[in-house]
């Protein structure tokens, strides 16, 4: 399959749907970065994605802390 059959494929679903693939594939870019170590405010850094992805690196800034850590602080805190 082809990008652009996806790309077709991809156009006839619903919107809520559209957008439902768009937040998937924005996590999945996101963590797999995250494993391959690059730095996710740096689009240059993943030359192979579309203009339209790449301005969508690093919207969502990650704090310092593991965000793993920061969901087990809050639900020891939440739970206490």
């Amino acid at each position: 399959m082809t990008l652009q059959d996806v790309h077709n494929q991809a156009l006839q679903l619903s919107i809520g749907e559209r957008w439902r693939l768009v937040q998937s594939l924005l996590s999945s870019i996101q963590q797999e970065t995250l494993v391959f170590g690059l730095p996710l405010a740096d689009a240059n850094s993943l030359p192979g994605l579309d203009p339209w992805t790449q301005s969508l690196v690093g919207v969502i800034k990650l704090g310092e802390q593991n965000s793993t850590e920061s969901y087990v602080d809050y639900l020891e805190e939440k739970y206490r």
